[in-house]
């Protein structure tokens, strides 16, 4: 009966509500496109966006400590077009790599910096920081294509290397796993949870909720700078305008996983939930010939969606989406 229950308030919560739009979803694009369920396309669709991807799982944990990173694009951009330019310049590809990730650690402290320690909101921070990672990106490599990268390096992005499975999306299960269980099952994400719902009462538990903070935004601009190295792997180039309006779909993604804006909401399995869902959303309409401002447009609908959804759904939702209570 136990068990029953909890089915039931499963299908109550957000999630619940994702994963049925997620079968039915997949049970139309199937049914209008014979090979939408086929191994080579499942796997396409999360290696076309599987940059996005893997940020989003990084931005869950910044939006439910009620802060927001718009810098995360041009990071990637930075990281990918500084890559460029060390190879252009006889850099050897694995230092230039080590060198951007290097570069993802130190924009991340930077904006942590100004967010924690000086207590500056992040929406302006970071935008602020956007505006720098991009223009240092377009002095690197300007407007020319910097490609001929090693072969080693293009089958990161390219190449099956566990069966039929990319290294992208490898590192992506594996990065989920890990988040997942530091969010779900340990202190630093209910740490997390806490100073997201109210940053008062965290500082009066003790939790010291600056360098929680700046571990996540340095965290962020890692992860950033390795989804940008990725990216430049898997198209093989890079231009100054990289990974440009990344951000918006990466937020986008979050804000459906039932993520609250506000901050203390949220988990990594809705976040999931939402990833496939706009995956297989794109990759559906993209077989049925659909144009992309359409989809855009769509994507565009689910996150106005995604935000109204607090507001409108029934308490029922609200109850089961509600965090448990944490300690310090």
């Amino acid at each position: 009966m136990t068990r029953l229950s909890s089915f039931a308030t499963g299908l109550r919560s957000w999630e619940g509500f994702l994963f049925a739009a997620l079968l039915v979803i997949l049970a139309v694009n199937a049914a209008l496109t014979p090979e939408f369920l086929t191994v080579a396309n499942q796997i396409n669709l999360f290696q076309l966006s599987i940059e996005k991807v893997i940020v989003a799982l990084v931005m869950t944990f910044i939006i439910i400590n009620a802060e927001i990173d718009l810098s995360v694009g041009a990071m990637m951009g930075l990281s990918a077009c500084a890559f460029g330019w060390m190879f252009q310049n006889g850099v050897d590809a694995r230092l230039a790599c080590l060198v951007c990730l290097g570069i993802g650690i130190a924009g991340g402290a930077l904006n942590g910096y100004f967010i924690a320690a000086m207590a500056l909101p992040s929406l302006v921070v970071t935008l602020a920081t956007l505006i720098g990672f991009r223009g240092l990106a377009r002095v690197l490599v300007e407007d020319r294509g910097i490609t001929d990268f090693p072969d080693w390096f293009d089958a990161l992005g390219q190449a099956p290397m566990l069966g039929p499975l990319p290294f992208a999306l490898i590192a992506f299960g594996v990065l989920f796993v890990f988040l997942y269980v530091l969010l779900q099952k340990t202190g630093f994400g209910r740490r997390t949870y806490v100073i997201g719902t109210n940053r008062d009462v965290a500082d009066f538990a003790g939790i010291d909720s600056r360098r929680h903070k700046f571990i996540l935004f340095v965290a962020s601009g890692l992860i950033s700078a390795f989804a940008g190295l990725l990216y430049a792997a898997r198209v093989g180039a890079v231009r100054g305008d990289v990974a440009l309006g990344f951000e918006l779909d990466i937020i986008t993604i979050v804000l459906l996983g039932g993520v609250s804006i506000f901050g203390g909401k949220g988990s990594l399995t809705g976040t999931l939930l939402s990833i496939l869902i706009v995956l297989n959303l794109r990759n559906g309409m993209a077989l049925m010939n659909i144009t992309g401002h359409i989809q855009t447009g769509v994507i565009g609908l689910l996150l106005i969606g995604s935000v109204l959804a607090p507001r409108l759904r029934l308490p029922r939702f609200n109850r089961a989406a509600k965090p448990k209570e944490v300690s310090p």
